[in-house]
């Protein structure tokens, strides 16, 4: 049985360690007393290289945190996952995403029976999935593709979409929608024509509330709008293949029920970005995800870099005491990667229950947020530089640009090592207003070039990041209890808006309730 981070012999020594000697780690000193502190803190990893060498750690911390992770089964429970083990407790399933960019034929070290036939069946799907990727390429009469998903079934498209621009197929407009807010559907169908546009309706169950809202309403403006071809003008992205045929639409693409939302943009979820970039580019979209894989199951626990992140964060959150990461990706294509890391990482490990149930003595996931880099310096680095908290800065740049502006690339990279540089460094003035502390810790994320290989390197390996600060916390980072409560209240609500009922409800629901019934 694996233990929990806290039961396990390295936690109190952290502890120990942290009050006499690293809570007052001075990052300038330690480079100064270390030569090879860059060296031992920075790695490669299948197209990411990470600099970890300007963080609140040492050699001494890292090798308890290591100790640590062994004492508590990480390894075992990763063998676990990628074995196909039902390691999602709480609904029973296993946790397979990694199967889906797994190349057909692979057998995985002690996998599960049923693994075999998954992968054959992912593989039937990919390619059924990338055919019809294909078509709707060479049509050019489809000039508009609207995707309808919430979550992960939003989320990873459209990030994914919007980091390869580079690599789109011209002639084609995409479009995300999400919110049930009506303005976001009546603005993106306000500037399309019915018979140039395709709709991808994304819902595992065909039931999510917010998504089945926005497709009927697609589904009406097609209709008022002339279209007459629903087969030929809509697909869908579900297992519910009799509640898409119930609304006309025949052209369906299922997955499993081990495909969690914020893992799914490998599986038939990621039809937009196929049509976006290919079958050949979403295949390597696959294959750089898969090149991470492997490292993460096979690389020492030293040079295993998303165990590396994920002790970091860990030592971070529980003994530091940070509560959020800041993410700078320094490429303007990344702009929606903060947005898509905050499902991964909140919706995963934001628990505060134990696997047993019980509350857990310690904080868990920490609040992700940012904007793209040099927006971010004139927005919110002033409190990372000079605020009252401390908090974590993760950079991510890229080396080669794609565009043809000179000198543009060169100032971008050095902002970003600036940043880097100036929040460790600091500066001394008498002038308070001038002073820059110092010693606040940064981590430094790299790719050669974007491409859809190194996308999917860096989405997987902030997946087994958060697999990692998962495992050592206890918790189960593969289900999402916590968004129903809301959803299932708001059911109540929505007939209490039109009936006028407030019967029960506390005093400001039931006020704000008359209150948007008065002025409707």
């Amino acid at each position: 049985m694996s233990l929990r981070c806290d039961q396990t012999p390295e936690w109190p020594l952290l502890q120990a360690h942290f009050s006499s000697v690293a809570g007052q780690q001075d990052l300038r000193q330690s480079f100064a007393e270390d030569a090879q502190r860059f060296a031992h803190f920075s790695q490669s990893a299948p197209h990411v290289f990470a600099d970890l060498s300007k963080n609140l750690w040492s050699r001494d911390v890292e090798a308890l945190l290591l100790d640590m992770a062994r004492h508590a089964g990480v390894e075992q429970h990763r063998d676990a996952m990628l074995a196909g083990q039902p390691i999602n407790s709480t609904e029973g399933r296993a946790v397979l995403h990694t199967l889906l960019r797994r190349p057909a034929g692979l057998s995985q070290p002690g996998g599960q029976s049923s693994v075999a036939a998954d992968l054959a069946n992912v593989h039937a799907t990919l390619t059924a999935m990338l055919a019809y990727a294909e078509t709707v390429r060479a049509d050019d009469g489809i000039t508009d593709v609207v995707n309808i998903g919430i979550g992960g079934s939003d989320l990873g498209p459209h990030m994914a979409v919007l980091a390869l621009e580079e690599f789109r197929l011209p002639g084609k407009r995409f479009h995300f929608v999400s919110n049930v807010d009506g303005h976001e559907l009546h603005h993106v169908m306000r500037g399309l024509r019915a018979e140039n546009t395709l709709f991808l309706i994304a819902s595992k169950t065909f039931t999510t509330a917010e998504t089945m809202t926005n497709a009927r309403s697609a589904l009406a403006w097609f209709s008022d709008s002339g279209g007459r071809d629903v087969a030929r003008h809509f697909a869908a992205l579900t297992t519910n293949v009799d509640a898409a045929k119930a609304l006309g639409i025949t052209t369906t693409f299922g997955f499993w029920d081990w495909v969690g939302g914020r893992y799914s943009l490998w599986s038939a979820i990621g039809l937009p970005i196929a049509i976006a970039i290919g079958s050949v580019g979403f295949r390597d979209l696959l294959a750089g995800a898969h090149a991470m894989d492997e490292h993460f199951r096979t690389a020492p626990l030293e040079q295993n870099l998303p165990v590396r992140l994920g002790l970091l964060d860990i030592w971070y959150r529980n003994f530091h005491g940070f509560t959020s990461r800041c993410i700078a990706p320094y490429h303007a294509a990344l702009r929606r990667l903060p947005a898509y890391l905050q499902q991964l990482e909140m919706e995963s490990n934001g628990k505060r229950v134990g696997l047993d149930g019980k509350t857990l003595p310690y904080a868990t996931s920490p609040v992700l947020w940012g904007e793209p880099g040099t927006n971010g310096q004139h927005a919110f680095f002033q409190m990372l530089h000079q605020g009252t908290d401390v908090l974590p800065l993760e950079l991510i740049a890229v080396r080669q640009p794609t565009h043809p502006l000179q000198g543009h690339h060169n100032k971008l990279l050095a902002n970003a090592l600036a940043q880097a540089q100036a929040l460790m460094v600091g500066k001394a003035s008498e002038n308070g207003h001038r002073h820059f502390p110092g010693n606040r810790p940064s981590t430094f994320l790299l790719l050669d070039a974007l491409t859809p290989a190194s996308l999917g390197a860096l989405i997987a390996l902030q997946e087994h990041r958060v697999f990692v600060s998962g495992s050592l916390w206890g918790i189960n980072s593969f289900d999402q209890w916590g968004v129903e409560l809301g959803k299932v209240l708001a059911k109540d609500i929505e007939a209490r808006l039109a009936n006028g009922d407030v019967a029960g409800l506390d005093g400001s629901t039931a006020g704000l309730l008359e209150r948007l019934r008065a002025h409707a």
